[in-house]
């Protein structure tokens, strides 16, 4: 009989806590292209009110199921409220894919859908084995460069610059003789494990 009771208790606290400390203020930050509903719902505090207590990290792990949260913090402050700071992917490149679609894709390769304000970005485009994420590493690499397109085949990388082209069957040598480009701004360099050819 006591353990009865005692269980009564402790589920009449339970739902005591639950209605009597609901979340009542949400505050989001860091959000550029979601909407702050929109993360609210991620994170599960849209619709029926729910309990300070019993709110955490597993009901807002919903906010990492859209591929534009790359991370959030969220923090619990007592009796009532709970702040949400997201940190936002951004467009690195474009990415024309087999198909012919093109999307948006982060600096982590992550496909951004209904990206908006793109076309100025590096058209990444190819055949062969997926070099997207070695692309996207080079374009870090090259940043400092008007990249305009990025085209991959099995056999090396094309890189068309604002003037000028860069060819690599390496990119590790790539990498190594960037340096390169600013040496010859408007020519089509080549560059090889042992050195680089300048077109003239």
């Amino acid at each position: 009989m006591w353990a009865a009771l005692a269980a009564a208790l402790v589920v009449g606290a339970g739902v005591g806590a639950w209605f009597a400390l609901p979340v009542k203020t949400v505050s989001v930050s860091g959000n550029v292209r979601l909407s702050e509903a929109r993360v609210r719902e991620l994170a599960g505090l849209e619709g029926s009110p729910f309990g300070w207590l019993y709110y955490g990290a597993w009901r807002a792990r919903g906010l990492l199921d859209s591929p534009w949260v790359q991370s959030a913090v969220v923090t619990r402050t007592f009796p009532d409220r709970v702040a949400i700071a997201v940190t936002e992917r951004v467009p690195r490149a474009r990415w024309q894919r087999r198909t012919g679609e093109v999307v948006a894709v982060a600096r982590d390769g992550t496909v951004l859908p209904a990206a908006t304000g793109t076309g100025g970005l590096p058209l990444i485009s190819g055949w062969g084995p997926d070099r997207v994420p070695e692309v996207l590493g080079l374009l870090d690499t090259l940043g400092r460069y008007t990249v305009r397109t990025v085209t991959y085949t099995p056999s090396g990388v094309r890189v068309k610059l604002k003037t000028g082209s860069v060819w690599s069957g390496d990119l590790n040598a790539l990498v190594k003789y960037a340096g390169s480009i600013s040496m010859y701004p408007d020519r089509d360099i080549y560059i090889y494990p042992w050195g680089v050819s300048v077109q003239e």
